[in-house]
């Protein structure tokens, strides 16, 4: 099935979307400054990098690893296609990043150069058996890419998220909120609606019942109390907050896009990865032609590309699940 044209703008929309959130984000990230009540969030880089404007941090950069291996046509439920993302991520790592998450940078130095997804894999198991947590934001921050390879094909899209968060984030909610916000954005860019609990049924009983709460939660508390949002469960709440408690403007619903940003970077904290997680699904529901302009022309970074490549690989990737 072709898709249609609003459909492929809003797969590319989850890609720029998150990209976009992302750079976003960078300016304010760990109260490098604070976006007050009566602000809008500016394209002005900075933050921890230091990224120039509109540069993505090692969200969207991992972000790249996964969509550049799923455009090529490799299938991210297999070894094949794990390896070439396990590589991927390990190749970003040697390249001296300016940002990296604690937890993704353990695992990837303990497996070495060139590791194989297997080899990955158990070194991620082995950090969350020694440790207990494993459960941090760094894999649900990279996974809108995972959605785009199997579109009409939830399955297989819940068996992707968790074999890819598995890589590094090996704790059951990294892997289940991973899936569960991967099946709301094929659910935002097949349907144009924004459904996060689409995905419970595709989880074990327990995280369903476990994530039906959160996401109560998420819809009810304010979203400041989503702070701190460095555990994988308070950023999809934080995320998922920002965009439910935004309201929809009647006179142009597109600028959900923008204004549910504004609420996710004032929420503090980890705000690139919060932006960047609010951003693929916003994205994916409003299309990347909700994306302000100027945001998407200052949109570049790691493996040293414009926005506009990330749209290409984008569509790529959805065709490479329809051959």
């Amino acid at each position: 099935m072709k898709l249609t044209e609003s459909q492929s703008d809003r797969a590319v929309g989850a890609i720029v979307g998150t990209a976009v959130a992302d750079a976003l984000g960078a300016h304010y990230e760990f109260d490098s400054a604070r976006l007050g009540a009566d602000e809008s969030a500016q394209m002005l880089g900075g933050g921890l990098g230091p990224f120039a404007p509109g540069e993505w941090t090692d969200d969207t950069t991992m972000a790249w690893c996964i969509l550049d291996v799923a455009a090529g046509g490799l299938d991210l439920r297999t070894q094949e296609g794990l390896t070439a993302v396990a590589r991927n991520f390990r190749t970003w790592a040697e390249s001296d990043p300016k940002d990296i998450g604690n937890q993704t940078a353990r695992v990837l130095n303990n497996a070495g150069p060139a590791p194989t997804a297997g080899q990955l894999q158990q070194v991620s198991e082995e950090l969350h058996e020694t440790t207990g947590h494993t459960g941090g934001n760094g894999s649900l921050m990279r996974t809108a890419p995972v959605p785009l390879r199997y579109l009409g094909d939830r399955p297989a899209v819940a068996e992707a998220a968790a074999a890819v968060s598995a890589l590094t984030h090996w704790d059951e909610h990294a892997r289940s909120g991973c899936v569960l916000w991967s099946l709301a954005i094929e659910h935002a860019v097949m349907h144009g609606e924004l459904d996060v609990r689409s995905g419970l049924s595709h989880l074990s009983p327990a995280e369903a019942t476990f994530w039906t709460e959160k996401l109560d939660e998420a819809e009810t508390a304010p979203p400041a109390t989503f702070n701190p949002n460095g555990w994988v469960v308070t950023a999809l709440q934080a995320a998922w907050s920002s965009i439910a408690q935004t309201p929809v403007p009647e006179a142009d619903p597109a600028s959900h896009y923008v204004d549910a940003l504004d609420t996710a970077i004032r929420i503090g904290n980890d705000t690139d990865t919060v932006a960047a997680i609010a951003g693929g699904l916003l994205g994916a529901r409003w299309g990347a032609t909700a994306i302000p302009a100027e945001w998407r022309k200052l949109s570049h970074g790691y493996p040293g590309i414009p926005g506009d490549s990330l749209a290409t690989l984008a569509l790529d990737t959805v065709a490479a699940g329809r051959r």
